[in-house]
């Protein structure tokens, strides 16, 4: 089967999917779910398969290997998509125009959404998921990193929607090649909207390559502030969480900055990370600080290049300011506009944080690790927005909707 002919597929099945209630999507989402957990230990042979091409050491490989529980909360999220209310057909806005016409506004579908991504192949469970709950089709191109991986979820799927009589083709897996990535960037007229999720290397290629609609996703470059005023408590805990709760995603901190008045409590800040061996690249003031009291061997002078960069390990950047108004210019400055956060226990500092942060998401004494559909209670996320036009942040139903005008009359002409 050709590409255009996998793309008039998607597109086809992307109307009939409009005639689908939402009782009837709840219901196979239910079933996909305890398929995905059923199929536990088929799906994970296949993951070995490709977690044994791939170096434990690779920062992808956390985010490519699958387990036993990963699978049962991959499963939970997509009972929670099941759970929500449907994002189609919501009236946004209805009203009656002084010449009789009745002029309304509703959430529809985009139609067909195009996914590319690397080595993560919950993805594939996530991205069906929503895309069947938000009344779109998917077309996605996994990495060749998650090619069993990708093909095993996908068959499951598969199996459920046919049992089901639904058409398999509202998911349609690409190859893993090159060849198929530069075909679904130009699949104008048969996808509507790509989204990327991936390196920042990724974003960029689909970006400047794409000729449909893109909405970028992925790259987080997150800081946290540690503000003078700072608890140390929720400080270290903080810290600690925001870097190594998973050091491959999107949402894991790269760069501690600290007012240079708590810089004697740098080492309570960071005591916790060492029993993860994070390695720091701390700038002049903190290495002073931290020399011979943090391991020597995790402990090196940062460059230019420490900061600006999204690690995907356990590795982190310390920054020391001199103000609050430093530690803003900072981030303004290295930013990917993702996730960005401050511990303070000054209120007027922690609402101007809010106020002037540039980000899809700014916390105050909270861990980045946050910055997720589901804990945003979306049920699972389609990716993470750092941009600001249609989606900003993580990308729920409601984000996989557009809307169109209704216009209802009685013989009305304009004149």
């Amino acid at each position: 089967m050709n590409y255009r002919e996998q793309f008039e597929n998607a597109l086809n099945a992307s109307r009939e999917l409009i005639m689908l209630g939402d009782e009837k999507i709840n219901d196979v989402l239910e079933k996909i779910a305890e398929a995905a957990v059923k199929s536990t230990d088929f799906i994970l042979r296949e993951n070995q398969k490709d977690l044994a091409r791939m170096e434990n050491s690779d920062p992808k490989y956390d985010r490519l290997k699958l387990t036993g529980e990963r699978l049962g909360c991959i499963a939970e999220d997509i009972r929670n998509v099941a759970s929500l209310p449907s994002p189609v057909g919501r009236i946004l806005s209805d009203s009656i125009r002084p010449n009789g016409l009745k002029i309304s506004k509703i959430t529809v579908p985009f139609g067909v959404i195009g996914i590319v991504f690397e080595a993560r192949p919950n993805v594939t469970f996530d991205v069906f998921s929503l895309c069947l709950k938000s009344g779109n089709a998917c077309v996605l191109k996994g990495g060749s990193d998650a090619t069993n991986s990708n093909q095993t979820i996908v068959s499951i799927i598969h199996k459920v929607l046919e049992a089901n009589n639904i058409n398999r083709h509202i998911l349609t897996l690409l190859p893993p090649g090159r060849e198929a990535t530069t075909e679904l960037l130009n699949a104008r007229g048969y996808v509507d909207l790509l989204i990327p999720r991936g390196s920042q290397g990724l974003i960029d290629y689909v970006r400047k390559n794409a000729t449909i609609p893109v909405i970028e996703t992925g790259a987080g470059i997150c800081h946290t502030y540690f503000d003078e005023f700072g608890d140390l408590g929720k400080g270290s805990l903080i810290v600690n969480n925001a870097k190594t709760r998973r050091v491959s995603v999107c949402n894991a901190l790269d760069c501690l900055i600290i007012h240079e008045s708590r810089l004697p409590d740098l080492k309570s800040i960071v005591k916790l990370l060492i029993k993860n061996n994070v390695e720091i690249y701390a700038d002049k003031q903190s290495y002073s600080i931290l020399d011979g009291k943090y391991p020597d061997y995790l402990l090196q002078a940062a460059d230019d290049e420490s900061f600006g960069t999204e690690f995907l390990s356990y590795r982190m950047a310390v920054k020391t300011v001199a103000s609050f108004d430093e530690a803003i210019a900072h981030i303004a400055k290295y930013s990917s506009k993702h996730s960005e956060a401050i511990i303070s226990e000054n209120k007027k500092n922690c609402e101007l944080f809010l106020k002037t942060v540039d980000a899809a998401a700014v916390f105050v004494n909270a861990s980045t690790a946050f910055t997720d559909g589901a804990q945003f209670g979306l049920g699972a996320e389609i990716g993470i927005s750092t941009q600001k036009l249609h989606a900003r942040g993580p990308m729920g139903l409601e984000e996989l909707t557009s809307y169109k005008w209704l216009i209802e009359g009685d013989g009305h002409i304009r004149l």
